[in-house]
């Protein structure tokens, strides 16, 4: 290849290749606090990468309950069905008003998103399943879910 330019032309092509690699990436150290008020909440922002229907997913969150006094806590666990996963936004949202609530304590391989309600991974290793305890508010009662 003849590149008019000299020795820029193999600077260029490293270049692009970096800004290929870095984007396949994709969030390996978990979403960034700016998820939360995306235009697109709650949902991948991965590029083209879409949130799959519930009868598709290819995992579970159970939860050990969802209504809420103060203090109140609850396991959440996600678990795949047959395959492994790498990443998980998880967000506590009350199901009266849908506003985000509570926070997560921060585990092994997590960080909490305090600013809206989220949990997310804090690496991209394969993970079967993960599990987190959530903590209500200490002023607030009623139901939670998980999304």
């Amino acid at each position: 290849m003849h590149c008019p330019v000299g020795r820029y032309c193999g600077l260029a092509v490293i270049g692009c290749w970096l800004a290929f690699l870095s984007a396949t990436q994709a969030f390996p150290d978990g979403a960034p606090a700016d998820t939360c008020v995306k235009s697109r909440t709650n949902e991948p922002n991965h590029g083209a990468a879409r949130s799959q229907s519930q009868a598709s997913l290819p995992y579970q969150v159970t939860a050990s309950g969802n209504a809420y006094g103060p203090g109140t806590q609850i396991q959440v666990t996600i678990h795949g069905h047959q395959d492994v996963f790498r990443g998980f936004f998880l967000q506590a949202r009350d199901a009266q008003t849908n506003e985000w609530i509570g926070s997560w304590y921060e585990t092994l391989n997590t960080k909490t998103i305090p600013e809206c309600s989220s949990v997310t991974h804090a690496d991209n290793r394969d993970k079967e399943q993960a599990t987190f305890v959530w903590q209500a508010p200490k002023d607030r009662q009623g139901q939670v879910y998980f999304t």
